[in-house]
């Protein structure tokens, strides 16, 4: 489901200001919403199904790019973060089930959604656009107030869900605790 949900957001038109190589778009809320919402594993694994499909030349990816060659440009970085943040972010999150705590949630988006994407997406831009380190940070920061407010709204989004929804938390539980048991 989050793999589509990925692709629906890549629908949503890219924005690319100031001629920065990577372009602004709406997917990087995916990972904090999988994430906070169906947990590390899951999360993970749709984020990765998602990258398989544009591998695979699906044009999924805002602008309607996709294919192994958008894993050679400057993009690489943001890409590869994808599961890594939902793993993240999902890793945070579930040691405060069953209860969503805003303020956890929010972190784990900071840190999951901006930290991790931002730690290997700027190095991406170092290597694939051949940007200077210091060009390749200011570039990245280009993103931040974007991302703060995915940040917020990912976060906002998934309190609701988990309020409105609370078998959300106790099936993550549930998972979690089998998973753990299993080992």
């Amino acid at each position: 489901m989050f793999a589509g949900i990925m692709a629906a957001l890549g629908a949503v038109p890219a924005w690319a200001p100031f001629g920065l190589a990577v372009p602004i778009t709406a997917q990087s809320i995916g990972p904090m919403l999988a994430g906070s919402l169906i947990g590390a594993r899951r999360g993970f694994a749709a984020m990765a199904l998602f990258l398989v499909l544009v591998a695979a030349g699906l044009p999924l990816l805002a602008g309607g790019r996709g294919g192994i060659g958008v894993f050679a440009g400057p993009s690489i970085g943001y890409l590869i973060a994808f599961p890594l943040s939902a793993l993240v972010i999902g890793l945070i999150v579930e040691r405060e089930l069953p209860r969503f705590r805003l303020p956890v949630a929010l972190a784990a988006n900071l840190l999951g959604g901006i930290g991790v994407s931002y730690l290997l997406g700027i190095p991406g831009l170092i290597v694939r656009a051949g940007l200077p380190p210091d060009a390749a940070l200011l570039s990245g920061l280009a993103f931040l107030p974007g991302d703060l407010l995915k940040v917020v709204l990912a976060t906002a989004v998934a309190s609701g869900v988990h309020a409105a929804y609370p078998r959300f938390a106790d099936e993550a539980r549930t998972r979690r605790e089998q998973h753990s048991s299993r080992q």
